[in-house]
């Protein structure tokens, strides 16, 4: 009997819309597959199946990743299915060659390996070889597990499966559009109606019954990335300001000053948003994150952009002083040449909501600050699992830093207008792009704020 016989005398029977995903890797050769399907399509048990086969076909380490852990023992090497089996014993009893539950790794007869990991710790998969990779749920994983894997992948002439549901247009987004503009990637997405494995009228009732939100209900089951991230802060608003032009082409003006807003992290990322106030319009025109560094390195940072500079805002936790030295870091920081202003210490519901009503005339380069554009879309509230509510804090993760110095910046803004009134202001303008002569004019470009 072969290994196809073999393999099919098991439970698994795909079906008919998860066989694309067989196809892509056996037969027709895909080394990336991306595959973002509905809750409750069976993503993962495809996608386990299909590890089994390639690494009984071809000997080597397999890795099923999962965004932690946890995860990974819950969903696979613990869990049963909706008709009371294991997820392991879809592997064939005759090709379990041996079990580690503490490290959740699967040696089958032919030396092949099949461990489950999770993307949290992402220094444990550095120096490893494998050759074939799943990433389950990925939207929610570090990117950090694949940049590291890809190198080794690329040299075994390895395979990786990415699935998923949406989560906004964070990591996830950004790689189903590569996947879908390179004939080296199978991108394959569906939403319910084209899965049916779920009746419309359970996921109405759900809709009916408070269980889930409209914006979830899409997310979820009709894979919307446009929804943005259920719990969001900004990411309705941030849609209107793309309809209105607001998120653009937004290029330094040399005439007005450039103020930052800066969240300072120890072991956390610092990161530092560039903006300039033009009569009454936010212009945001760069940005800079990093971690592990000193507050010399962003100082230099600061100074070697070709700004001149208005005032800098930082939180009021700058005046704590620092066990190593007995400095603050305000101390530290005007040593090096800056002076920061602290910001007003008001709630993060009052500045968050300040966020919001500062939104409607705030401009921001999309090239430059992309980073940022995608920590405000992505940024939301903490979620209870267990309550299945929205916890009334905002979730601490990559995205938090970034949307923490746009909070400081729309709390300070009116400590960051220099006193100018608008006509100096447009006099200010008018000398800086066509010198002194009275009798030039100019375009009036709402980006400008005129």
């Amino acid at each position: 009997m072969n290994v196809e016989d073999k393999l099919h005398l098991r439970k698994f029977k795909p079906r008919r819309y998860q066989l694309p995903i067989f196809d892509a890797i056996e037969n027709k050769d895909y080394r990336r597959v991306l595959c973002v399907m509905p809750r409750r399509a069976g993503k993962d048990i495809t996608a386990f199946n299909l590890m089994i086969r390639m690494a009984i076909r071809t000997v080597g380490v397999y890795y099923y990743v999962f965004p932690t852990y946890s995860q990974a023992k819950k969903v696979i090497w613990d869990a049963i299915t909706n008709t009371g089996e294991k997820f392991l014993d879809y592997i064939p009893p005759a090709w379990v060659e041996g079990k580690n539950g503490q490290e959740m790794k699967i040696t089958l007869a032919n030396r092949s390996i099949i461990q489950l990991v999770g993307s949290d710790n992402v220094d444990s998969l550095v120096g490893t070889n494998p050759r074939g990779v799943v990433f389950s749920e990925y939207a929610l994983q570090s990117p950090l597990a694949y940049q590291f894997l890809r190198p080794i992948l690329l040299a075994n002439d390895g395979w990786a499966l990415f699935i998923s549901t949406p989560r906004g247009k964070n990591h996830m987004w950004e790689l189903y559009n590569i996947a879908l503009h390179s004939p080296d990637w199978f991108a394959y997405k569906l939403s319910v109606e084209e899965t049916n494995h779920i009746p419309l009228a359970e996921i109405e009732k759900e809709k009916a019954e408070g269980l889930m939100s409209e914006d979830l209900i899409m997310q979820e089951y009709y894979c919307s990335f446009d929804m943005g991230v259920e719990g969001a802060y900004y990411s309705k608003y941030l849609d209107k300001m793309r309809v209105k032009g607001q998120i653009s082409i937004v290029p330094w003006e040399p005439s007005f000053k450039v103020h930052t807003a800066w969240d300072l992290g120890v072991r956390d990322n610092t990161s530092i948003i560039f903006y300039q106030i033009c009569n009454q319009i936010v212009r945001i025109i760069d940005c800079y994150e990093k971690s592990k560094e000193g507050l010399e390195h962003y100082v230099s940072v600061v100074n070697s952009k070709p700004y001149t500079y208005g005032k800098h805002f930082a939180p009021h936790d700058i005046r704590v002083r620092e066990f190593g030295s007995g400095l603050t870091r305000w101390e530290k920081a005007r040593q090096l040449g800056i002076t920061f202003q602290m910001t007003d210490n008001i709630p993060i519901e009052d500045g968050i909501e300040a966020v919001r009503s500062t939104l409607s005339k705030v401009w921001i380069d999309e090239k430059q600050c992309a980073p940022l554009i995608k920590a405000l879309e992505n940024y939301r509230q903490e979620y209870d699992a267990k309550k299945k509510v929205y916890k009334p804090r905002p979730l601490h993760n990559e995205f938090s830093h970034y949307a923490d110095a746009m909070r400081y910046l729309c709390v300070s803004l009116p400590k960051s207008v220099d006193g100018l009134s608008s006509e100096q202001i447009e006099k200010n303008y008018r000398e800086a792009y066509y010198g002194h002569s009275p009798g030039h004019d100019f375009l009036r470009d709402p980006r400008s704020g005129y």
